[in-house]
């Protein structure tokens, strides 16, 4: 195995396990050392441009990590971010990201994703960074999840939308002044201001 090939497998190492296509050539990589790898098995690829190492220990959650390594500019919304928060007992289907309007969204072969496009304020507001496998994933903070329920509460169901909001006040101690303020960047404080008033 030659060095800059022993190189690569360090690469994949610090980065538990886990590398992006376009992030290895951007350190100087050749494809060639990809192919060689690939071929020897000693890496598989895990996603669309999304390389692992064949020994690398297992992710806690890989599709959520897979779908946001391949997709480093979404955000994790709707019923991901719900489940992520522990707010909901829906099982997500597929992982919800979120793209800002104009926004590209990238071609992911596995796993199943939902791709929703929000307003560049709306986009914007509430991420929060988290560490899963070593791997930063933004997900938007639950506030700002309970706000991006109701704005689509028709493609997610609003007894869901519902459901969190009483979760979010009640048990996650969110409080409703903060829903209130995402839920007016989003523009959904008329809907969700007399489900609230009903909570507290």
């Amino acid at each position: 195995m030659s060095m800059k090939t022993d190189e690569l497998i360090r690469a994949f190492e610090k980065n538990r396990g886990i590398l992006r296509f376009s992030r290895i050539l951007k350190d100087g990589f050749h494809r060639k050392q990809v192919k060689a790898l690939f071929d020897s098995g000693e890496i598989r690829r895990i996603g669309h441009g999304l390389y692992q190492l064949a020994d690398a220990p297992a992710l806690s959650d890989p599709d959520l990590v897979g779908a946001v390594l391949q997709s480093p500019k979404s955000v994790v919304c709707l019923i991901s971010a719900l489940s992520f928060h522990e707010a909901t007992d829906e099982i997500p289907r597929r992982v919800d990201l979120a793209i800002s309007v104009g926004g590209r969204a990238n071609k992911i072969d596995y796993p199943p994703v939902n791709f929703f496009y929000f307003s560049e304020v709306a986009w914007k507001a509430g991420i929060e960074t988290h560490k899963i496998d070593g791997h930063d994933v933004h997900v938007y903070g639950l506030a700002k999840t309970i706000a991006d329920c109701f704005k689509f509460r028709n493609k997610i169901g609003f007894d869901v939308a519902q459901k969190a909001l009483k979760i979010a006040v009640a048990e996650k101690r969110i409080r409703p002044g903060k829903i209130m303020e995402y839920a007016k960047i989003c523009r959904v404080a008329n809907v969700i201001r007399p489900y609230l008033e009903a909570l507290v």
